[in-house]
């Protein structure tokens, strides 16, 4: 063995390398071996006041920014507030119904036959006293939100009426007819808005 190795370089180098292994070993055990890493526990993450944890940093911060959202929905469900305030009605439609005017709006769409025919036919309102037309082209419809929200005005032409101030109790009332209208039923519409006597009702025998 000993000849082998005096004769044998590789062998010799072998022999080195197992001696060195060895005397690590040995060196370790001695020294009480390499320590042991403990084992990682849940990470914690606060992002704008909301702590969270996860098993990795991405997990808590993620669960830290879900925290945030969940909070901001519940505080805006707390304050979402119960009506939207529409804008002001246009000049010419407060001045003449807090005048005690009748006043009729006509929503039309440039270029329909039915709404050139309807705007003609309220030409015979235009002269009768304490009755006051207003035109509306349908793209400014959201000029008058105060009124057709209520209405939920959804097609033209529409012929819109309000009843007079001093009959709906302090609370804008108005029809709606939607389509084509005659002189006469547009007339008709005015006089039922301003009308003031008792309610009748039709019972068949």
């Amino acid at each position: 063995m000993r000849k082998k190795l005096n004769s044998n370089p590789i062998a010799q180098v072998g022999l080195i390398a197992v001696l060195v292994v060895l005397g690590l070993v040995f060196f370790l055990k001695s020294s009480g071996g390499a320590e042991e890493e403990p084992e990682a526990g849940p990470t914690v993450a606060t992002v704008n006041g909301s702590t969270a944890t996860g098993d990795t940093p991405g997990e808590a911060v993620e669960s830290a920014i879900s925290g945030l959202e969940e909070g901001a929905i519940e505080a805006g469900a707390t304050e979402v507030p119960t009506s939207v305030p529409t804008p002001p009605l246009p000049a010419a439609f407060t001045s003449a119904y807090d005048a005690g005017q009748t006043v009729v709006l006509l929503v039309v769409h440039d270029g329909g036959i039915d709404d050139r025919l309807t705007s003609e036919a309220t030409d015979q309102i235009k002269g009768m006293p304490g009755v006051t037309l207003l035109r509306v082209p349908v793209k400014q419809l959201p000029r008058y939100a105060g009124v057709t929200l209520g209405l939920d005005v959804n097609r033209v032409p529409a012929l819109i009426v309000m009843r007079l101030q001093r009959l709906s109790g302090g609370v804008p009332q108005a029809t709606v007819d939607y389509g084509f209208q005659t002189p006469q039923s547009v007339v008709q519409a005015v006089r039922d808005a301003s009308y003031a006597g008792p309610e009748e009702t039709y019972h068949p025998d």
